[in-house]
């Protein structure tokens, strides 16, 4: 067949292009990596690559890699690159990224909800555990993380589990969700509240 000719498009959002001129448009990560981190009303302090913030919530510790410089101008965090390579340019809006949930972890928290759908299907507290019976066997127990609060609501099916690490509390809610993911034909399983699981009709679904 004819091979179609490409048309050509307009340049991406978020690239980088070099032409022979030097011509360099900023990439969309460093767009974002050069905004400054307000520290709000946190107790904050860099030391070379580590940088520690502190809130009534709880107080986090990271250390930051060398490509990226982190510091303390008045009331902000200004993260810049020490280096123009391309890991460098990477880099830079995740680490603001970063030091940005740090502030908004200490001072505000982070959430997230979950929900158990099927019968018999419920969730407990037992001590610094969280007891999932989930139609296997035996209940499911998982320790809760340091820093990290587990709610369970009356009705048995709705969690919510919130702490200032947002990495720590979305990976506890990743773990409980992975102890049953909802299957497609039923949707029954763990869900995150605001999924939307997609179900497919069973094969005798038409048979009628």
């Amino acid at each position: 067949g004819v091979s179609a000719r490409p048309r050509s498009r307009p340049a991406a959002k978020g690239r980088v292009h070099a032409g022979r001129g030097g011509l360099v448009i900023q990439c969309k990560e460093s767009r974002i990596g050069s905004k400054p981190v307000l520290v709000r009303t946190t107790e904050t302090s860099v030391k070379g690559q580590s940088l520690t913030v502190k809130g009534p919530k709880g107080t986090l510790v990271r250390d930051f890699p060398r490509e990226i410089s982190v510091t303390l101008r008045e009331d902000a965090l200004v993260f810049a690159r020490t280096e123009d390579s391309r890991k460098a340019k990477q880099l830079h809006g995740l680490c603001r990224t970063l030091g940005q949930n740090m502030v908004t972890g200490v001072l505000d928290g982070w959430e997230k909800k979950l929900k158990l759908v099927g019968v018999g299907y419920r969730a407990e507290l037992s001590g610094k555990k969280l007891k999932l019976n989930l139609g296997y066997i035996h209940p499911v127990l998982l320790d809760i993380p340091d820093g990290v609060k587990v709610v369970v609501e009356k009705n048995q099916t709705d969690i919510t589990i919130s702490g200032y690490d947002k990495e720590v509390v979305g990976n506890f809610a990743a773990v409980v969700r992975s102890k049953r993911p909802p299957e497609v034909y039923k949707g029954k399983g763990v869900r995150y509240a605001d999924e939307v699981v997609r179900l497919k009709e069973g094969k005798a679904g038409k048979k009628k």
